[in-house]
């Protein structure tokens, strides 16, 4: 990136990216040693540490992905610390395979410094997800329930 994005830029090129379904490109928003952290996430890593596993994780949702995800309300925060924002938005979700469509509420706090997210807390609806896309049996299955 020639200049330095503001944390607003950084999480609204986040988003639009996803929107778009360009997940092979998002990574590049992210510092070398970045921390995502998906406070929620049910069956999957809670914690993903360094730009290569999130290209590596974005990968995989590129190629596996069947939601649409279209950003709605979308608020941005600004923090006392000017390297912080908190960003609040619904994603309307189609998921290809089923056919549902519904809504998906999401928070997430984010650090960035010189351009870069360093840090991210991400508080997602996974469940909403999940069952969404028939995959509930699954889940229980995957934490051990019958």
């Amino acid at each position: 990136m020639s200049e330095t994005l503001s944390p607003r830029e950084v999480f609204e090129e986040l988003l639009d990216g996803i929107a778009a379904g360009r997940f092979t490109e998002l990574a590049r928003l992210y510092a070398e040693d970045a921390v995502v952290e998906t406070v929620f996430e049910p069956a999957g890593p809670r914690r993903i540490e360094g730009r290569a596993a999130l290209a590596e994780r974005f990968a995989a949702v590129a190629a596996h992905t069947p939601l649409e995800l279209t950003p709605a309300n979308v608020v941005i925060r600004e923090t006392g610390d000017p390297e912080v924002i908190v960003a609040e938005w619904d994603y309307r979700v189609h998921h290809r395979t089923t056919g549902r469509t519904f809504e998906c509420a999401n928070i997430q706090v984010l650090t960035v410094r010189d351009g870069l997210i360093v840090r991210s807390r991400d508080f997602h609806d996974h469940l909403a997800l999940a069952v969404a896309g028939g995959a509930l049996p699954q889940l229980v299955a995957a934490l051990g329930g019958e």
